[in-house]
């Protein structure tokens, strides 16, 4: 069954009204008509809508159930992402919405190649936003994840507070397992509820500053396998494990 994130200014009592982007979609891509049934999101709840009426912008629904889901992660993540090449952030976003990420900044790091000026930066989070947005529709999601504006190292711990802060490293990856700092030990202290920050680079990965600030913040470097990832596959590899733990293997945290 489609489904649709709808802002909460279009809900009034039991009606709704969607427009824009999502009317097209309803309207002349999935040609539903009246009488019909969608699935309908706002401010993390999803109910079971009927489609009361169609007018020339916008499309009036009626909410029949509330709708008892539960798809979002147990832990809050926030993934902070060093600006990549080409169009690897879309993919990112895309792929770690899917997986649970409930919070992404992008970050502007040393060896990031990418530059993002004013104009840019607005397009490109727009884009970003529209991702998320869709992708959460397609995962079924309740809540679509907050695409924050572009930060530094030091705007991203001034701004946020965090209870776990990882930083995916590749020098721990080169590294002895024995003697490596342990994911499955940064894992097991998490609890329920808890908020992790996850760190990525981009693709020359950090600089020794970088290192050195986050670890005066007592971030926690982690090891992501034996094996040297790529940007955009670390914070997948990383929330695919999360998901596992807290959602599959079900351990008690």
């Amino acid at each position: 069954m489609q489904r649709y994130f709808v802002p909460s200014n279009q809900w009034q009592d039991q009606t709704l009204t969607i427009t824009d982007d999502d009317y097209h979609h309803i309207v002349n891509v999935m040609r539903m008509k009246e009488g019909q049934s969608i699935i309908c999101s706002s401010n993390g709840m999803s109910y079971l809508c009927e489609i009361v009426q169609i007018h020339d912008k916008e499309v009036t629904c009626q909410v029949l159930e509330k709708l008892n889901e539960n798809q979002e992660l147990p832990i809050t993540v926030t993934l902070a992402q060093g600006l990549p090449k080409g169009d690897k952030l879309d993919f990112i976003v895309q792929k770690a919405t899917e997986l649970g990420m409930k919070y992404f900044a992008p970050l502007q790091l040393d060896r990031s190649i990418v530059k993002w000026d004013h104009k840019k930066e607005q397009k490109k989070l727009e884009r970003l936003r529209k991702i998320a947005k869709e992708a959460s529709e397609q995962s079924h999601r309740a809540v679509v994840p907050t695409i924050h504006e572009k930060h530094t190292l030091k705007e991203l711990f001034n701004n946020h507070s965090f209870d776990h802060c990882w930083v995916a490293s590749e020098l721990v990856a080169k590294e002895d397992v024995k003697h490596s700092p342990s994911f499955k030990e940064a894992i097991q202290q998490v609890k329920e509820g808890e908020h992790i920050l996850l760190i990525v680079g981009p693709e020359g990965g950090f600089s020794d500053e970088e290192i050195h600030f986050l670890e005066e913040l007592k971030c926690r470097s982690i090891r992501l396998g034996p094996r040297i990832l790529r940007t955009e596959t670390a914070p997948l590899y990383a929330l695919s494990a999360m998901s596992f733990y807290f959602e599959e293997w079900r351990c008690e945290v």
